[in-house]
C-alpha cells in the first residue's frame, strides 16, 4: 500500500524528468519571482531559493565589492621550453626512432635515469659554463638538487652503483631530456633532448671510430651527406703535450681546455642588434678575450701564443711537426683516421686542432659534427673521458661517448628540405557508421581490425560521410570502412582505398583476411 502510493506520487516527477532530459525539449527558464511563487504555494523549497539577495551574497567579497577578475592565463610555455602538439610529437617520435635504430644496429642497449639529480654531480672546479647554467634548487628535504644538464654524470653514477654486477664492456645509449639556463639562439634552447651513446671498459680508439660511424650512419639515414655535415676530430692530448713542453703542470690541463673552447664562441660578432651568421671554424681572435683568465692560471703570453699557433693546424702532418717525435696524440689520431677509412666514412671527418670541447672531463680524442655551410652551431660532439669515474671516487675506467641534441639537427634537416611531413597521423583505417543503430557494428569492425594490428580511428559521433572522408584525408588514413544499412543487410561493409580511390565490399567475417592482405602490400 505504501509502495503503490509512493510510486503514484512520483509519476509526475518522473514524467517531468523524462520530458526535460529529452534532447529536443526546451527547458523553461524560471525567474526568481516564479521560484518565489512556487515556494509560496506550499511546495518545499530551500532557504537559498527563497533568498532574493542570494546572487549578491555569493559574488560579493568581505567588503561588499565584486571579486577581482582573474588574470588571463599566459598560454606560452616557460621561456626556452616547447609544447609538443601532435605534429611536433610525431616529428620527435620519428627522430627518436632513427636514434634507436642506429643504436640497436651497433649493439647498444637503452637505459634511463631520473631527470632530477644531486647538484654535486655537476659542480666541478674547471670553470665550465654548465656549472653556471644549472636549474638547481633546494628541495623540501633540504637537498640541493638539479634538473640534469647532461647525461654522462648520471651514467657514471649508475656505473659506480653497480660496478660489481656489470659485465664490461658496456655499450649503452639514452635519449634524455636535459636542462640548461643559457642564452637562447637558433638550435639552442633551455630544455632539449639529447641522444647519447657511450662505451665503457675499452681503451683503444676503436671505440671512437665506432661512435663516429654510428653518428655518420644516422646522418645517412635521414638523407644527409658529407657535403652537408662534417666531423672535426682532435685529441686533448695535443694541448696536453704542448703544455707539457712549455712546462705547464698537468693539474692546469682541464681548465686550460675549457678556456680554449671559449675562443671560438667569443668570435661571434654583432652589428647593432643583429647577430651575424659566422662559420664555426677556429678564428685568430685577440688574446685579450680570454687572456686575463689564462693569466690567472699562471700562463705567460708566450705560452698562450704558442698554444694558439698550434691550434690553427688543420692536418695531422702539420701538427706532427710541432709535437714530440713519439707523440701519443699523433699516434692515436693517425690510427683513428685509418679506422674511419675502413668504415668508409673518411669523407666525413677532418682534423681540426681547435676542437677541444668545453667539458673538463674529456681526456683524449674529441670530435664535433658541424654544418658545412657554417650557418648552425655544433650538431653533436663527444670524446674520451677516462678519468670521470675517478673524480667521483671510483676506480679508473676507460670510457668514451657523444651527445647529439634534437634541436640543431631538426633545424639542419629543415634547411636542407629533408624532413618528411608530419601533418597527418598516418593511421591505417577510419571506421564510421552511417546511422546510430549501426554504431555497435562499427565498434565490432574497429575492434576486429585493431586485433589484426591496424591503427583505427573510430568516428565517435554521428557525422555526415562528406565530413568523414575529409577527416580521413586530413589525417592521411589509408582506408575508410563504411558501415551502411544496405551492406550490413548482406553481412558486409564498404571499404574505400583512399590512396587509389577504389571502393569495394568485404564480408564482415572476412575483415581479418582483408587486413592481412593489405598489410602485405
Amino acid at each position: 500500500m505504501l509502495l503503490s502510493s509512493f510510486l503514484h506520487n512520483r509519476r509526475p516527477l518522473v514524467a517531468a524528468f523524462q520530458l526535460s532530459s529529452h534532447p529536443l525539449t526546451k527547458r523553461p527558464f524560471l525567474t526568481s519571482s516564479a521560484i518565489h511563487a512556487q515556494s509560496e504555494s506550499g511546495g518545499r523549497s530551500s532557504a537559498a531559493l527563497s533568498d532574493k539577495d542570494l546572487l549578491t551574497k555569493t559574488t560579493a567579497t568581505a567588503n561588499g565589492q565584486s571579486p577581482p577578475v582573474p588574470e588571463a592565463l599566459d598560454t606560452n610555455p616557460p621561456k626556452g621550453t616547447r609544447d609538443f602538439y601532435p605534429p611536433d610529437q610525431r616529428l620527435r617520435t620519428w627522430l627518436f626512432e632513427h636514434f634507436r635504430a642506429v643504436s640497436a644496429s651497433h649493439g647498444f642497449s637503452e637505459y634511463d635515469a631520473p631527470v632530477l639529480e644531486s647538484s654535486a654531480l655537476y659542480i666541478r672546479k674547471a670553470g665550465e659554463e654548465v656549472t653556471q647554467q644549472l636549474y638547481n634548487f633546494v628541495d623540501k628535504g633540504g637537498r640541493d638538487v638539479t634538473l640534469r644538464p647532461e647525461m654522462t654524470p648520471s651514467l657514471a653514477r649508475m656505473v659506480m652503483a653497480k660496478r660489481g654486477g656489470l659485465n664490461f664492456p658496456l655499450k649503452w645509449f639514452s635519449i634524455p631530456q636535459c636542462w640548461r639556463y643559457e642564452r637562447m639562439t637558433r638550435g639552442r634552447r633551455r630544455e632539449h633532448y639529447q641522444w647519447n651513446m657511450d662505451v665503457w671498459g675499452v681503451e683503444g680508439v676503436e671505440v671512437e671510430a665506432e661512435l663516429i660511424s654510428a653518428m655518420v650512419n644516422f646522418f645517412r639515414r635521414v638523407g644527409l651527406t658529407s657535403d652537408d655535415v662534417g666531423i672535426k676530430v682532435n685529441s686533448r692530448g695535443v694541448i696536453g703535450e704542448v703544455l707539457g713542453e712549455l712546462g705547464v703542470p698537468q693539474e692546469k690541463f682541464a681548465a686550460t681546455c675549457v678556456l680554449v673552447d671559449k675562443l671560438e664562441k667569443v668570435s661571434v660578432v654583432t652589428t647593432g642588434s643583429n647577430l651575424c651568421h659566422v662559420r664555426f671554424h677556429f678564428p685568430k681572435v685577440p688574446l685579450d678575450a680570454i687572456q686575463g683568465e689564462l693569466e690567472e692560471l699562471g700562463l705567460e703570453r708566450s705560452t698562450i701564443e704558442k698554444l694558439t699557433s698550434v691550434l690553427t693546424n688543420k692536418s695531422i702532418e702539420s701538427i706532427r711537426e710541432v709535437l714530440p717525435p713519439d707523440s701519443q696524440a699523433v699516434k692515436e689520431l693517425t690510427q683513428l683516421f685509418m679506422l674511419c677509412k675502413a668504415y668508409g666514412i673518411q669523407d666525413w671527418i677532418q682534423f681540426d686542432a681547435s676542437v677541444v670541447r668545453g667539458l673538463a672531463y674529456y681526456t683524449g680524442i674529441v670530435f664535433e659534427a658541424f654544418d658545412r655551410k657554417g650557418v648552425l652551431r655544433a650538431i653533436a660532439g663527444g670524446g674520451r673521458y677516462d678519468k670521470l669515474l675517478e673524480t667521483f671516487g671510483g676506480d679508473p675506467t676507460p670510457a668514451a661517448g657523444f651527445g647529439f641534441g634534437d634541436a640543431v639537427i631538426v633545424e639542419l634537416l629543415k634547411e636542407r628540405n629533408k624532413l618528411p611531413s608530419f601533418d597527418g597521423c598516418g593511421f591505417d583505417t577510419v571506421v564510421f557508421a552511417m546511422s546510430d543503430d549501426l554504431y555497435g557494428v562499427a565498434v565490432q569492425v574497429a575492434s576486429t581490425l585493431r586485433e589484426c594490428g591496424q591503427s583505427v580511428d573510430l568516428i565517435l559521433e554521428n557525422k555526415k560521410s562528406k565530413w568523414v572522408f575529409k577527416h580521413a584525408s586530413r589525417i592521411e588514413a589509408k582506408y575508410c570502412v563504411i558501415v551502411g544499412s544496405d551492406e550490413y543487410a548482406n553481412g558486409e561493409v564498404a571499404i574505400k582505398d583512399l590512396i587509389l580511390g577504389e571502393q569495394k565490399t568485404v564480408k564482415i567475417d572476412a575483415l581479418g583476411d582483408w587486413s592481412r592482405e593489405v598489410s602485405d602490400l
